[in-house]
């Protein structure tokens, strides 16, 4: 059996990670060691948060994952341009500009994309990004 993936969780996953009834137990998806994150994904989930204790403890948990791709740079900006147009050339509808960044981020660094979303799987047919979903908890 060869190495475990790292996994770059998307903010689908860590919204039901922190939501307050039945949460996402992330443990039970992936080994928290193999988690990585990037800067998109990190700005996407500390956005929600209201209230303050919830916000720092998010804050404090999703900085503690390495980041990749920090800084941004051009390179990665044209390659998530990239997997928008290829996308779209191929008939497929990309809802969001930022998941192509995750995406991006993800292909760079030969991570699976952790997601709850529709964007992946269409952007993983176009390109060699590898994504998976959780599995359904009862």
């Amino acid at each position: 059996m060869g190495p475990r993936p790292v996994v770059l969780v998307d903010t689908s996953v860590w919204i039901q990670t922190f939501r307050r009834t039945r949460p996402l137990q992330l443990e039970s998806e992936v080994d928290l060691d193999d988690v990585v994150t990037c800067l998109p994904v990190v700005q996407e989930v500390l956005q929600v948060f209201d209230l303050e204790e919830h916000y720092r403890r998010a804050h404090t948990a999703m900085w503690s994952f390495p980041v990749v791709e920090s800084p941004l740079t051009p390179v990665v900006i044209d390659e998530a341009v990239n997997l928008y147009r290829c996308a779209r050339r191929a008939g497929l509808t990309i809802r969001s500009g930022v998941d192509c960044l995750i995406a991006a981020c993800a292909t760079r660094h030969d991570l699976t994309v952790l997601h709850n979303g529709r964007d992946f799987g269409a952007l993983a047919r176009i390109s060699q990004l590898q994504e998976r979903q959780p599995r359904k908890q009862r």
